[in-house]
């Protein structure tokens, strides 16, 4: 074990700040699904995955800037998890019971052909600026990851706003709150659904487009991104914003401290712990909702 200096200490914090984001990018979507629809997408990684290599393609055929091509992957993911809602999980019987099942095999699928594919070579993208680093009071913050939190503080900013000033993010609120009584005064639940669906893969896709610029990854590699979000969520509050945006921050930080005071690959090991301790304590999570069964 290795007792950080301070200037180590704060040089590492800052980065886990910044991959720390884009987790909560990643997470943003799986927590807005659960909250409106009340289902797992275990598919959320294999679409994050999807992102990924739709971006490192544009930029291997084209040269296309990974930040750039948000404006591609972002709609094309859009509109595949809204067909996904509106023309299969819709015809689930018992939705919240079968989804596990109905997205794991979507899961496996996606794998599988994006294995097909672009086969199980490790790949990653690397733009001019993927070496390059800034230096601010003697720390050094990649250029990479820098981009990376931006982007995804411009996107969870507008995911923001969508939810608090649009009527379909009012609609969205009012069904998560209480979906039988949003119906009731007129919100076309089903529609609100698949959009949420959609906006929650969409939010994958871009994450999974600034993953590509921090991590390698293959098609295999979306099994690792669900548990890591899944734990986001769980630990945030199910269906929680605010508790995955920090449970997110609270992953990127304990990651990066853990590599340098032990080793990286205790990384998982220390969250999963610190997670399960927070359970016993707060079962609902950080910022989640204790739920109570109706006499």
């Amino acid at each position: 074990m290795t007792i950080p200096s301070t200037h180590l200490f704060v040089q590492t914090l800052i980065l886990g700040v910044l991959v720390g984001g884009v987790y909560a990018l990643m997470a943003s979507g799986l927590t807005l699904i659960f909250g409106v629809m009340r289902v797992i997408n275990v598919a959320h990684g294999a679409f994050l995955i999807l992102g990924a290599y739709c971006t490192y393609w544009l930029f291997t055929l084209t040269g296309l800037d990974p930040l750039l091509s948000l404006v591609i992957t972002v709609p094309l993911l859009f509109a595949i998890g809204w067909v996904v809602q509106r023309y299969l999980l819709t015809r689930i019987q018992n939705p919240e019971q079968a989804s596990v099942l109905v997205t794991f095999a979507m899961a496996i699928t996606l794998e599988g052909l994006m294995g097909t594919v672009w086969k199980t070579t490790l790949r990653t993208v690397r733009p001019d600026y993927a070496s390059k680093v800034i230096e601010l009071a003697s720390y050094r913050l990649p250029v990479t990851r820098l981009a990376g939190f931006a982007a995804a503080l411009i996107v969870l900013i507008l995911l923001y706003i969508i939810l608090q000033r649009t009527n379909l993010g009012r609609a969205i609120r009012a069904t998560i709150q209480d979906r039988n009584a949003a119906r009731l005064v007129g919100v076309n639940v089903e529609m609100v659904a698949a959009l949420t669906f959609g906006i929650g893969i969409a939010t994958a896709a871009a994450g999974g487009s600034l993953l590509s610029m921090i991590y390698s990854f293959n098609a295999s590699s979306q099994t690792d991104w669900i548990s890591r979000v899944l734990s986001i969520i769980v630990l945030g509050g199910m269906g929680s914003l605010p508790g995955a945006l920090l449970a997110a921050l609270v992953l990127g930080v304990m990651e990066q401290l853990t590599a340098i005071v032990i080793t990286l690959y205790w990384s998982p090991i220390v969250f999963y712990i610190f997670l399960f301790l927070t359970l016993i304590v707060r079962p609902q999570g950080l910022m989640g909702e204790v739920v109570r069964e109706k006499a």
